[in-house]
């Protein structure tokens, strides 16, 4: 039996967040959050927590898309973006913890999503170095489910960073308004 591939945790939140900034009303208004990773929120959270502001700004807008998203399309035995195993959300609640601590190393990243630099996710995800090419090009051939809510992936045996990064490069196939789910069976 060979070991799981770990998954970088870092990255998981930086595609969480992008995806998540990219949702919010003044983006793909996927979820009812009106630019709290944006400049509005850092003005706002930025008084009363001084120094942990960009993280309490992160834990609002992803705590409103998890809930948006199974609110949409929740498919049991299976994971989405928002769904990940509870090991592995144990492991990223676990690291949440110091990531606060080392607020000047996610300043920069927390900045730039502020305005995202293109209306495409896909060409966002590029632009932050978290989608390759080759995974852009898988992204584009999947589909929406009949009903428009769901995008599904192939089940996979292993979650590793590529199932992650098509979990988030999935939401490239809603449209305004209308997010559209992607997910995936984790064949046991």
């Amino acid at each position: 039996m060979t070991e799981p591939t770990p998954i970088d945790l870092d990255r998981l939140l930086k595609l969480r967040l992008v995806v998540g900034r990219y949702g919010e009303m003044d983006g793909a208004r996927w979820w009812n959050t009106g630019g709290v990773l944006g400049g509005k929120g850092r003005s706002l959270l930025g008084r009363g927590f001084p120094r942990t502001h960009r993280f309490a700004q992160a834990r609002l807008v992803l705590a409103v898309a998890r809930a948006r998203c199974q609110e949409v399309f929740d498919p049991p035995g299976c994971i989405t973006l928002w769904n990940l195993p509870a090991d592995l959300e144990d492991q990223l609640d676990a690291q949440w913890q110091g990531w606060p601590d080392a607020g000047d190393r996610w300043e920069g990243f927390f900045a730039s999503i502020e305005q995202l630099p293109s209306e495409d996710l896909l060409e966002t995800l590029r632009e932050f170095e978290l989608l390759d090419n080759e995974r852009a090009d898988v992204v584009s051939a999947l589909r929406r489910s009949a009903e428009g809510k769901a995008v599904p992936l192939p089940a996979t045996s292993e979650l590793d960073d590529e199932v992650v990064t098509l979990l988030a490069a999935g939401f490239s196939r809603g449209e305004p308004g209308k997010p559209a789910i992607p997910y995936a069976k984790l064949a046991r």
